[in-house]
């Protein structure tokens, strides 16, 4: 399931003039789609309290880390991860190529349009998944795969596309960091391929700047021409105690701020606000049920339960969608 937590958003050409419009910059009122609560104050204190020279929790701009997870932190994930639907699609398409298929599971319940029974099988099922419809062809063709996929596609439930369910809160904080010096990380359990082809258009974090699961790949030539070929081989799963060592070998730095919403991310708020000096934990609770989701301890995508007990104790900000957030995605 982890493997397979992942991402997709509004189209923005121009990220910072889509949050911040001509002639305003991200300090002139920031975070705009937020209310005035105590969620907003911490996020503003701290980035005033590190970005101020001569302030005793001053950092320079090279050490402003911040990282952020990607499925119900920066876009929806109910009900299932996106990149499970990509997958759920995958298979229907390549369907006609593999006949057996009909009687093998957990191919047979997409077929079927039974999701529940599909993911039945757990973690190996979805594996199973990835390896059949995410490999076997190069890294600019699973690139072209996904995009086209996000052109089309739309949410099961909300029939929305799946670029229009990021959330404008967030895009906000994302616009503000950079405006004040921080570089912004993706650290997701969802697909490190799947997530680059779109990440700098709709997140402003360009693809060098995501970090992700991944599977093994392959270099060759091909017809006189280099390539990477995606080979149904899991390398590495960025979760729960994976996103630290992601964290390290892809940035090589430790975080200043993270940003989560499930136990999956709580590794990583651990990492980021147990350094010195001052630090800032930040955990997206989903309460809204009528303009998104309510869910957190007993839910099977996005299981928030231990991170949220910790936050107390850690000092971390827990937003309470319904309350904190004026609004959960973008205009169209």
């Amino acid at each position: 399931m982890q493997f397979l937590k992942s991402v997709a958003l509004t189209i923005i050409i121009g990220l910072s003039f889509f949050i911040f419009p001509e002639g305003r910059s991200a300090t002139d009122n920031p975070l705009p789609s937020w209310q005035d609560g105590a969620s907003r104050k911490a996020i503003i204190d701290f980035v005033a309290a590190v970005t101020r020279e001569g302030s005793p929790d001053f950092v320079p701009a090279p050490e402003r880390i911040a990282v952020f997870d990607n499925d119900g932190t920066l876009w929806a994930e109910q009900p299932m991860y996106f990149q499970a639907l990509f997958a759920f699609d995958r298979v229907r398409t390549l369907a006609p190529q593999h006949p057996e298929w009909q009687t093998r599971e957990p191919f047979a319940s997409v077929l079927k349009g039974d999701f529940k029974k599909a993911l039945a099988g757990g973690e190996k099922a979805l594996l199973d998944l990835v390896m059949e419809t995410h490999a076997g062809m190069t890294t600019d063709e699973f690139a072209r795969l996904v995009e086209d996929w996000l052109a089309t596609a739309k949410h099961p439930v909300t029939h929305k596309p799946y670029t229009g369910m990021v959330y404008q809160p967030m895009l906000e904080v994302l616009g503000y960091l950079r405006a004040n010096g921080f570089k912004t990380f993706i650290v997701s359990g969802g697909g490190i391929e799947f997530m680059r082809p779109w990440a700098e258009r709709v997140y402003g974090v360009p693809p060098e700047q995501v970090v992700g699961s991944s599977i093994k790949t392959r270099f060759e030539m091909q017809d006189d021409k280099p390539v990477l070929v995606r080979l149904p081989e899991v390398n590495f799963i960025d979760d729960k105690t994976g996103k630290p060592v992601g964290i390290h070998q892809h940035i090589g730095r430790r975080p200043i701020a993270a940003f989560g919403n499930s136990d999956g991310d709580l590794q990583m708020l651990q990492l980021a606000t147990a350094g010195t000096g001052k630090r800032l934990g930040v955990i997206v609770h989903h309460t809204d049920a009528q303009r998104e989701w309510a869910y957190d301890r007993e839910s099977a995508v996005g299981r928030l339960a231990d991170a949220l007990d910790l936050a107390v104790k850690q000092g971390w900000t827990v937003i309470d969608m319904k309350r904190e957030w004026k609004t959960i995605y973008p205009e169209p």
